[in-house]
C-alpha cells in the first residue's frame, strides 16, 4: 500500500511506467501531465523496466545484526509473567536497555498489566519530601499463612486444601476446617529514598506497631536517616494511647490520612504491591517458615539492587549518602 502522501498509486505508477517504456513519451512530459518530479517518473519507469511490482519497497533492513536475540526475548517474557516488573527493572537483569524491554513487552502485548491502570477518576497529585527521613510511611500487610506444601495460588485449590488439613498444630473452625491465620508484615518506607523496613509478625495490635516503629526508627538512625515524620492510616493501633506516647518520646511528629483515602498513603501501598509480586506471592514457597525466611534477602535487593524509576532508575539506597555497606 502507498504512503498517504503518495502522488501517484500502483495503478497510475503502471501507467506511467507504460508511457514511458512501451509508448516511448520523454519523462518531462510524463512528468508534467501526472504533477510529479523528474526523478519519480524514472524511478517508476525504471522499475516498470526490469518487471519490479508497482508496490512500495519494505523500509526493513535486509540484515539487523544488532537485532535482540530470541532467547533473551523469551526470558523477558517469562520474567515479566513472572516478577511483573517494569522494563527498567526487566533491563537491569537482562542487561539490555529499558526501551528495547518495551519494545519487547509491546510486540507480544505484555507492555500493561491489568492491574496497573487503576482510575480514580481525580488528577493524579504526586509529592516527595526533599530529604531522607522528613517522611516515614508505615502500614501493614496481611497475607494468608501458607499450609506445608504449598498454598492454593500454585498447587490448586483441591491440593492446597489438602495441605491446609495436613499442616500440624493448626486451630479448627466449626466446620473442622483448619485456620491457617494470617502473616502481618509491618512496613516502614522512607518518602524520599524509597528504602524500605519491614517485619513479620502475628498480630497488627499497638504494642506490636510500636516495637516495629521503635526498632525501624533506630534502623534508619544507624544509616545516617533522623526521622522527622510518620505517616499511617487510621488503623487502631495508629489511634493508641501507646502510639502516641511511643512518637512523642521519640521526637516524631504523627500524621494520619484522610479516612477512606488510602491514596495519600500511596507509596507504602504501591510498595506493598512490589512486595507481594516480587517475594510473597513470587514462587511456591512449600511452608510459611520459607517464605519468612525470605523477606530479608528480598529486601536487601530491593533496597541496594533493585531499580526504582522514582530514583532516577537506581536502587533506593543510592539516595542516602555514605551509608555503611550502601554497595554490598
Amino acid at each position: 500500500m502507498s504512503h498517504a502522501n503518495a502522488a501517484l498509486t500502483p495503478r497510475h505508477r503502471l501507467i506511467v511506467g507504460r508511457l514511458v517504456v512501451d509508448d516511448g513519451w520523454p519523462i518531462s512530459e510524463v512528468a508534467a501531465r501526472f504533477q510529479v518530479s523528474w526523478p519519480t517518473v524514472k524511478r517508476w519507469a525504471d522499475r516498470y523496466r526490469t518487471g519490479e511490482p508497482m508496490q512500495d519497497r519494505s523500509s526493513r533492513p535486509h540484515h539487523s545484526p544488532n537485532k535482540t536475540n530470541q532467547q533473551t526475548a523469551r526470558r523477558c517474557v517469562r520474567l515479566r509473567l513472572r516478577l511483573r516488573e517494569g522494563p527498567v527493572q526487566l533491563a537491569s537483569r537482562l542487561g539490555i536497555a529499558p526501551s528495547t524491554v518495551h519494545r519487547i513487552l509491546t510486540d507480544v502485548h505484555l507492555n500493561r498489566l491489568s492491574h496497573v491502570d487503576r482510575a480514580t477518576g481525580e488528577p493524579v497529585r504526586r509529592y516527595e519530601h526533599d530529604h531522607p527521613g522528613s517522611m516515614l510511611h508505615v502500614d501493614v500487610k496481611k497475607l494468608g499463612n501458607i499450609p506445608d506444601g504449598g498454598g492454593w495460588r500454585y498447587v490448586g485449590r483441591r491440593q492446597g486444601d489438602k495441605n491446609r488439613a495436613a499442616t500440624p498444630d493448626k486451630p479448627k473452625n466449626k466446620h473442622y476446617d483448619p485456620l491457617m491465620g494470617k502473616a502481618y508484615v509491618h512496613t516502614v518506607i522512607d518518602d524520599h529514598s524509597r528504602v524500605a523496613y519491614a517485619e513479620i509478625h502475628d498480630d497488627e495490635t499497638a504494642r506490636t506497631a510500636t516495637a516495629v516503629l521503635v526498632r525501624a526508627v533506630e534502623w534508619f538512625n544507624a544509616r545516617g536517616v533522623t526521622v522527622e515524620r510518620v505517616l499511617s492510616d487510621n488503623g487502631g493501633a495508629y489511634r493508641s494511647h501507646l502510639w502516641r506516647d511511643t512518637c512523642a518520646e521519640l521526637g516524631i511528629r504523627h500524621k494520619r490520612t484522610r479516612p477512606y483515602r488510602p491514596q495519600t498513603n500511596g507509596k507504602i501501598e504501591r510498595f506493598h504491591r512490589t512486595l507481594a509480586d516480587g517475594w510473597a506471592y513470587a514462587r511456591c514457597y512449600t511452608s510459611e517458615a520459607e517464605r519468612r525466611g525470605e523477606l530479608d534477602d528480598w529486601l536487601h535487593y530491593y533496597n541496594h539492587h533493585r531499580p526504582h524509576t522514582a530514583c532516577g532508575n537506581l536502587p533506593p539506597f543510592s539516595r542516602l549518602i555514605n551509608v555503611s555497606g550502601q554497595y554490598s
